[in-house]
């Protein structure tokens, strides 16, 4: 009975920590797809900043608003770059607490594993020595 017990807690157990292993990796890929997102926001406003700039020196009347076009772009690129490291640092801690979780899932299961191998065990020891002491009954005269 106390192996059975065991195994239905081991068992509540490994199915807690699934449940938070599966809900750190739908964390994990939502924080990546805003990274990404964030990554292709700054990309594209490197992107713009770099063509203004080629027309700004193709066009004289451009260029003179090229120091206010600056201003602006490097006030938007701060931003999504502080954005970004808040975002990687989130990523990280999503990664040591899933990497956490692993752990004591693994934990979980090989208690799991124990306990069950224990039983088996347990179980063939009873069996070996019920069929004893079959054969030695047999072996007695009546």
């Amino acid at each position: 009975m106390e192996c059975n017990e065991m195994t239905k807690w081991a068992k509540s157990l490994i199915r807690l920590s699934t449940f938070e292993v599966e809900t750190l990796q739908k964390r994990l890929a939502e924080v990546v797809t805003r990274r990404t997102h964030a990554e292709m926001k700054l990309a594209t406003l490197d992107a713009e900043y770099e063509l203004e700039c080629v027309r700004a020196s193709q066009d004289p009347m451009m260029s003179q608003s090229l120091t206010a076009y600056k201003r602006g772009f490097q006030m938007r690129r701060e931003a999504v770059v502080s954005d970004l490291d808040l975002i990687v640092q989130e990523e990280e801690g999503v990664r040591d607490s899933l990497g956490m979780a692993f752990e004591d899932l693994k934990k979980f299961e090989h208690v799991a594993e124990v306990t069950h191998l224990k039983r088996v065990a347990n179980d063939k020891r009873l069996e070996d020595a019920a069929l004893d002491e079959a054969a030695l009954r047999m072996k007695r005269p009546a």
